[in-house]
């Protein structure tokens, strides 16, 4: 059986697209989901990077986009009232479910709904005391075992190399987007060019410019 760690945030709807269509993608294949909250801004900080909703003409082709896929693929989404927030009191809720940190599919799809499922605010305290009652997570999400346990995961996540939401780690793999489910599957249906050089040849092609950050 395949292990796949979904790496995600609440604040993506990129992330909120995969998980909508990650049991179509996989159908018919073996395999097991531990679903993994981080930090998206944590991972965009350390990497020296603005998230798309920062930069203002990426901002507007990221919504239009969103809904375009998520009518494509039969996703219902609505964009919250604003965008982007602060999804911490989100990812603590999620890691707070569950003793190992890792949200079932069930939490998981409740906090996606909850930012993408009605067009409200996604930070507002009220609503978000309110969804906190509804999951009844086991452990204090404002405690400092749930706020360590976050920011664990999200350094751990750094260090194995990922640098956006959402990501699919299976074995030595680390998949990309919500757009590299194909890839995905091909990878954990033994798909040909797995088998070759092309993955490990990427690592060693040399650099020819590097443009220095401001």
């Amino acid at each position: 059986m395949h292990h796949i760690t979904f790496y995600l945030d609440f604040i993506s709807p990129y992330a909120y697209l995969a998980f909508h269509a990650m049991p179509k993608a996989l159908e018919g294949l073996t395999y097991r989901v531990n679903y993994q909250p981080i930090l998206f801004g944590a991972v965009l900080q350390h990497h020296g990077q603005l998230g798309p909703a920062e930069i203002p003409a990426k901002r507007l082709w990221t919504y239009r986009q969103v809904l375009w896929l998520a009518q494509q693929q039969g996703c219902p989404l609505q964009m919250p009232a604003s965008h982007p927030f602060n999804p911490l009191g989100l990812l603590r809720l999620a890691t707070a479910c569950d003793d190992s940190g890792q949200p079932n599919r069930s939490v998981c799809q409740q906090l996606f709904e909850y930012v993408w499922g009605n067009g409200l605010e996604a930070s507002d305290p009220q609503r978000l005391a309110a969804l906190q009652a509804r999951l009844a997570p086991s452990r204090d999400p404002n405690s400092p075992e749930v706020k360590t346990q976050l920011r664990d995961a999200t350094q751990a996540a750094i260090d194995k190399g990922l640098f956006g939401v959402p990501s699919f780690a299976v074995n030595d793999k680390l998949f990309w987007g919500q757009d590299a489910l194909p890839m995905l599957r091909d990878y954990l249906n033994d798909g040909v060019w797995f088998q070759g050089a092309a993955w490990d040849d990427c690592s060693v092609l040399p650099e020819s410019l590097q443009r220095k950050r401001s």
